[in-house]
């Protein structure tokens, strides 16, 4: 079956451009044009993934993505916020309430279909060896991206359970924000990695006590402790 994606834009002309392209990509558009009829449709529809603007009529599209995040049957969904608001501001503002990356209008069809396919590939942890992973009081199950803390469920968004998987993966070893953003984004080059530190504050507010685990490396990146 091919992959849903979920488009929420209020302009018309903005829909059908980016549903012609996502259709010539292999991908099947679905369309929501106010921030209510995104949200039904993600329930409804259970999208592989959503391109959602941020200025909506009835609900924005931080409104959208906060309410996607607290139901666990929408909190895994992979969300690319899609926009005018180009200020740094709204960047970490959207990445903050759980968007996993961030696109500014105007913007390349091409680039935008690359950036949603890496996403999506992020999602299924393609290229992960091992089943699981076990390390303290954290579980991670990648085959079917399950992370656990002290055997109860913990619901991460696909960029945090990626960023955690490739940190305990690498245990003791640091690892660069640019690095991160190459492996855990698929970004070529380090576009931004304040990126990265607002998922990093988001994944330790999730696992709670094992947060300790997470090492700043002052200047450089981040490392999951080796003798834990």
């Amino acid at each position: 079956m091919k992959q849903k994606i979920l488009v929420v834009d209020d302009e018309p002309d903005a829909l059908e451009v980016l549903g012609f392209k996502l259709r010539e990509a292999g991908f099947t558009p679905i369309f929501a044009a106010d921030g209510l009829k995104a949200l039904a449709a993600v329930r409804a529809e259970r999208p592989d993934l959503v391109v959602l603007d941020l200025m909506l009529p009835e609900l924005d599209g931080l409104e959208v993505c906060k309410l996607m995040r607290r139901d666990p049957a929408t909190a895994s969904i992979p969300v690319l916020m899609l926009t005018a608001k180009a200020a740094e501001m709204d960047r970490v503002v959207g990445l903050e309430l759980g968007a996993d990356d961030y696109v500014t209008k105007p913007y390349s069809p091409r680039e935008l279909v690359l950036r949603i396919r890496k996403l999506l590939k992020r999602t299924k942890g393609a290229d992960e060896t091992g089943d699981q992973i076990h390390i303290g009081p954290l579980m991670v199950d990648v085959p079917h991206h399950a992370a656990q803390l002290d055997g109860k469920p913990v619901t991460l968004t696909a960029t945090e359970f990626n960023l955690l998987v490739v940190l305990m993966k690498r245990r003791g070893r640091v690892q660069s924000r640019e690095r991160l953003l190459q492996d855990v984004w698929g970004y070529e080059t380090a576009i931004d990695t304040r990126t990265v530190d607002t998922h990093m504050r988001r994944l330790r507010e999730k696992i709670g006590v094992a947060a300790d685990y997470l090492e700043t490396i002052r200047g450089v990146g981040y490392r999951f402790k080796a003798g834990s």
